[in-house]
């Protein structure tokens, strides 16, 4: 080999294992547009981003702890990103927009619009205190010990599993489709509207007009109190639950419910089969309804049709 091709070939096995190494950042501070645009291999710690937008758009291969963002768009069209104990401050909006296979643990985050058309996105230990249009057409989502305050979260997510969400916010799961929840409790008015095949368990849930026009919506060993809750579903079932302060539910719906509580009231269900222990009032407008459809068990009166 010549002296040429000999130094050609070291040049390119140290560029080689150059990139197999991540690059280390601590405490770095960064101000301006675009600061790490395009960053590859970076494992940056207790690393403040200030004024300047986007500062890792375009980056891949990142590792994240104990950073902080303080302004806007830090993470769009990224990938293979895991940030732990890092912070988003209020105006570090839109912070995650079009980023694929993130992991985000034991985070704070203040700003609002958070995570939007991301897919392969886990989020466990995070607090949102204002989750105001978070979490927008995101797929594939594992969401652990999450807290959110704001509305209209996870709006037309697909793939999304929960354990242990606490949400405070309503129109949440508007449009959302191949959900599962366990352990949660969601105060949210107008929650799963739109929705298709979402299932809950072992959950807690008010809010008026629960989950108004969805498909295959399942409720099991669940506690709900609302206003006008469960109309307009196809194909509603519910196991186990109770139902408290419920009142003109089930309207226009087709439902399979197994209610272990009393329902104050129902009006107007479509067909299948609700059993309760008892229902306060019962009201079937034959105009509106074929009562035939609609079997009415009541524990602790006589069986009968909704007729």
């Amino acid at each position: 080999m010549s002296i040429e091709n000999n130094r050609n070939q070291t040049f390119q096995n140290e560029t080689e294992t150059d990139a197999a190494a991540p690059k280390e950042i601590r405490q770095a501070f960064y101000t301006g547009e675009r600061p790490l645009f395009g960053g590859r291999s970076l494992v940056l710690y207790d690393t403040i981003f200030d004024d300047g937008e986007s500062p890792l758009k375009e980056s891949a291969d990142i590792q994240l702890y104990g950073c902080m963002f303080k302004w806007k768009y830090p993470l769009w069209y990224s990938e293979n990103i895991y940030a732990k104990d890092c912070t988003w401050f209020d105006m570090a909006r839109a912070g995650v927009w079009y980023t694929d296979h993130i992991k985000v643990e034991d985070c704070l985050i203040e700003a609002p619009k958070n995570f939007r058309r991301c897919n392969d996105l886990s989020l466990r230990n995070v607090s949102f205190s204002n989750a105001a249009e978070t979490l927008w057409n995101c797929s594939n989502i594992v969401l652990e010990n999450v807290t959110a305050k704001g509305d209209y979260f996870a709006m037309n997510c697909s793939g999304v599993q929960v354990k242990n969400l606490s949400l405070y916010g309503n129109y949440s799961f508007d449009g959302a489709k191949d959900v599962e929840i366990h352990n949660s409790k969601l105060l949210s008015k107008d929650s799963f509207w739109n929705s298709e095949n979402v299932t809950v368990y072992d959950s807690f849930i008010s809010g008026e007009y629960l989950g108004w026009n969805a498909k295959d919506l399942t409720l099991i060993n669940c506690t709900i109190e609302s206003l006008q809750g469960m109309c307009y579903i196809e194909n509603l079932v519910m196991k186990n639950c109770k139902l408290i302060n419920t009142t003109l539910a089930f309207e226009y719906s087709t439902v399979e419910a197994d209610i272990t509580s009393r329902i104050d009231s129902v009006i107007n269900p479509s067909g299948g089969t609700i059993t309760a222990d008892s229902i306060d009032e019962l009201i079937i407008e034959k105009d509106k309804v074929d009562p035939s459809k609609t079997l009415i068990v009541c524990r602790d009166q006589t069986k009968q049709e909704a007729g």
